[in-house]
């Protein structure tokens, strides 16, 4: 029986999850299908044009996101303490920006005067919206049906495009974060539809190279801030470099154009972590298969366990540590 999202999200354990939805249908969500031929490449633009605008307007940042051809993968981080600062007036512009709100949400971020009680109406209100605008099942609703809508348009067809529930994973440490998106960076290149993560379209990675080449971070991503330090400001804990390194050495193992073996002295981030370089792409490869609801190391998984008095299957923790 599936866990409720509401005990598969803690924010105290992590605000960190991996997200995969698929489609249900034969019918691909983008590609080409090689039974009918027909081309779907331009709904990729779609989701990806989607997916970062909902990340400008959900207190939740993108660290990485992968387009295929039937699945959508997509690492989140949560942030919380921003939603709980935004005004009551900044709540309803962003909630206004994927909804049109009520007439009285709308007089109110105008400044319109309003009774006294429809006011505290108003303002309970952006509440709701402000713990909607930092919900993981929000954003991918948001994400979901408006791309269903516009593929069954288009399909001249109805009833359901994804599966009824999307798949989640809490990353309850560095490791398991780092390992879940290299994962999804490096789907295009498992699945063979490309060489080399940066010439893999529709993906995080290549929207970080792009990025570098132009010398600055991606805005439309959660930025690298580099190796955990004391006033550390708010981004992924690692360094961009070490990740890109990373990413691309175990892409071209997975390509082919080199041994599987990685020297872990030439990749600083998987010694920091204590990742053993011998399992590194057994565990990339196939994250989803090896693990569950929660990834961690043992430490972590124990920690977890403790919490929620749970008990769980320690084979992801064995690949972790």
């Amino acid at each position: 029986m599936p866990i409720p999202r509401s005990q598969q999200v803690c924010l105290e354990d992590t605000p960190y999850y991996h997200c995969v939805a698929r489609c249900v249908r034969r019918a691909f969500l983008c590609g080409q299908d090689p039974f009918t031929g027909v081309s779907y490449e331009h709904r990729r633009d779609w989701i990806e044009h989607r997916l970062l605008f909902l990340a400008s307007v959900f207190s939740i940042d993108i660290c990485a996101y992968a387009v295929m051809s039937n699945h959508l993968h997509v690492v989140l981080h949560i942030d919380e303490d921003t939603a709980k600062n935004w005004s009551p007036v900044e709540v309803l512009e962003r909630w206004h920006k994927l909804h049109k709100g009520t007439l009285y949400t709308q007089q109110y971020v105008r400044g319109d005067q309003l009774p006294t009680y429809l006011q505290s109406l108003v303002e309970t209100l952006a509440e709701t919206y402000r713990s909607r605008l930092m919900d993981m099942s929000w954003f991918m609703k948001e994400l979901n049906e408006p791309i269903a809508r516009r593929a069954n348009l288009e399909d001249k067809c109805s009833g359901h495009f994804w599966e009824g529930r999307f798949k989640s994973q809490a990353l309850l440490d560095e490791a398991a974060l780092v390992t879940c998106m290299a994962y999804v960076d490096l789907n295009p290149v498992r699945s063979g539809i490309c060489d080399t993560p940066e010439n893999s379209d529709f993906t995080s990675i290549k929207k970080r190279v792009t990025a570098i080449e132009g010398r600055f971070q991606s805005k439309a991503l959660y930025p690298f801030v580099g190796n955990p330090r004391k006033d550390m400001p708010n981004g992924l804990p690692f360094k961009l470099k070490d990740y890109l390194e990373l990413v691309d050495v175990t892409g071209r193992i997975i390509a082919g154009e080199s041994k599987a073996v990685i020297d872990a002295s030439l990749l600083p981030i998987l010694q920091r972590l204590n990742i053993l370089s011998e399992n590194w792409i057994c565990i990339v490869t196939e994250f989803e298969t090896l693990t569950g609801s929660i990834v961690g190391n043992e430490l972590s998984i124990d920690r977890y366990c403790a919490t929620h008095h749970r008990k769980l299957n320690r084979k992801s923790t064995r690949l972790l540590a």
